[in-house]
């Protein structure tokens, strides 16, 4: 569900992955592995809120992963956080070229990386370590799974409470129909276009002054504006 940032590790050492998902999940996240550039490009990737890359693998590199994850328009927002035994300077400004927000060298710390991958997420507006998201007098507790407006309690029902998070976390950013269904909608669960529409209409008006927030991209989809 949206309300719980989703990250991919990329890694060839089935073990770094493994402690990786361990620890990271540890904190809350909800973590997917591959072993490999090639097979992290088969899954759904806008579902993900951070990339965790290693750069070192057998065929595609993780520089040239992250320049793929990059030239996809609905990709371009992603962070990407490079984690790798590369660690000349030459290596971290060819990181950085690639599109990295951070660039963490082998070997690191739980604590160094968790700490790192929580700035880059916070930095992008993707996670709130407080487990408040807020927007003028808009509050939604994540943790308590409660919406208020002007301190009022709203009543949503799951997926609207997933789909105002998901808005929440991605200010400003206009998602078509399909990428919203990827990342607030389960997997398992056969929805279709209109689905999103009659959504977002009773979100709308059960958020009150705030449902003009929300805002249509005529045939493409919707956004949430911070800005007048």
């Amino acid at each position: 569900m949206a309300d719980v940032p989703k990250i991919l590790v990329v890694d060839d050492e089935q073990a770094i992955c493994y402690v990786l998902k361990l620890n990271l999940e540890m904190e809350g996240f909800s973590i997917d592995t591959t072993c490999s550039a090639e097979e992290a490009l088969k899954m759904k990737l806008e579902r993900y809120d951070l990339f965790l890359l290693d750069v070192m693998m057998e065929q595609m590199s993780g520089f040239e992963l992250a320049k793929v994850i990059r030239g996809r328009q609905e990709l371009k927002s992603v962070p990407i956080i490079f984690c790798t035994a590369k660690d000349t300077e030459d290596d971290l400004l060819e990181g950085f070229d690639s599109g990295a927000d951070d660039y963490i060298r082998k070997p690191f710390s739980m604590r160094e990386l968790v700490a790192r991958v929580k700035s880059v997420l916070r930095r992008s507006g993707r996670y709130s370590s407080g487990g408040l998201l807020v927007f003028e007098s808009l509050t939604l507790n994540l943790a308590s799974k409660e919406c208020k407006v002007d301190g009022e309690p709203v009543s949503l029902t799951a997926t609207e409470f997933d789909l105002l998070s998901f808005f929440l976390q991605n200010p400003d950013n206009t998602f078509s129909r399909a990428e919203i269904l990827n990342r607030v909608w389960s997997a398992d669960v056969y929805v279709i276009d209109r689905t999103v529409d009659v959504n977002v209409g009773r979100l709308r008006k059960k958020i009150g002054r705030y449902g003009d927030r929300i805002y249509t991209k005529q045939g493409f989809g919707y956004g949430f504006k911070t800005k007048d």
